[in-house]
């Protein structure tokens, strides 16, 4: 127990922390991206889906914790990720009061420098789209249990469509820095593979905020009417 408490205090094992929960994150946001390319398949398919995901916690079923437990697990990856990144963050600053008075970045790339910020544009975004197409109390015309129409009516508000699309392209970021380091955190990497692991990380970051913001565009261009 003393050895897991000091690998936990220290920035190996919060760096690993960050790891471990950034697979959850990104496999989920991977799911969650492919579901919502059933709203092309029409609104049958994406609703019928919500509609399953809600009998999977049906208490009448007697499954009721399934989904709970999955919202459990999330919400434990989500509040350990940004327990980790902050925790570095702090660790940083802490190492280094006084900041470089010439910053000339070398290695770091655009996608590592914003990091921290592009995940606090990502926590503000997932809350607003919580209470915008879960929720609803921000929705112009919410429907309980209409995804289809939610999601095409919430996107036809041009500004929240730019907003949500701005987000994606800051998890775009996210993803490509995170999926290319976790790799190196876990020891997953080799000077032969890091080719391969950097083009890995390039096609899963492009083609989740692909199919994400193919919605809003689709509906902004008139491709999804209510």
């Amino acid at each position: 127990m003393r050895r897991v408490l000091t690998l936990q205090q220290s920035t190996i094992g919060k760096k690993a922390v960050m790891a471990v929960t950034g697979i959850v994150l990104f496999g989920y946001v991977a799911v969650h991206m492919l579901a919502n390319l059933k709203i092309f398949i029409g609104p049958s398919s994406i609703d019928s889906y919500a509609e399953w995901l809600r009998e999977v916690g049906s208490p009448a079923l007697g499954r009721e914790y399934v989904l709970w437990a999955a919202r459990a697990a999330l919400l434990a990856a989500v509040a350990l990720h940004i327990w980790a990144a902050v925790s570095l963050r702090l660790a940083n600053r802490a190492a280094r009061p006084v900041g470089y008075r010439k910053n000339q970045p070398v290695e770091s790339t655009y996608a590592s420098r914003t990091m921290f910020w592009g995940g606090a544009l990502i926590a503000a975004f997932v809350v607003y789209h919580i209470l915008h197409l879960t929720v609803g109390s921000v929705h112009p015309a919410f429907h309980e249990g209409r995804v289809y129409d939610n999601v095409v009516l919430g996107f036809q508000v041009w500004p929240v469509a730019v907003f949500y699309m701005l987000a994606i392209i800051a998890l775009g970021f996210h993803l490509y820095h995170g999926v290319w380091s976790f790799f190196q955190t876990l020891g997953w990497n080799h000077p032969r593979f890091n080719e391969y692991r950097r083009g890995f990380a390039t096609i899963f970051a492009i083609g989740v905020s692909a199919g994400f913001i193919a919605v809003p565009v689709a509906v902004l261009a008139g491709w999804l009417a209510p």
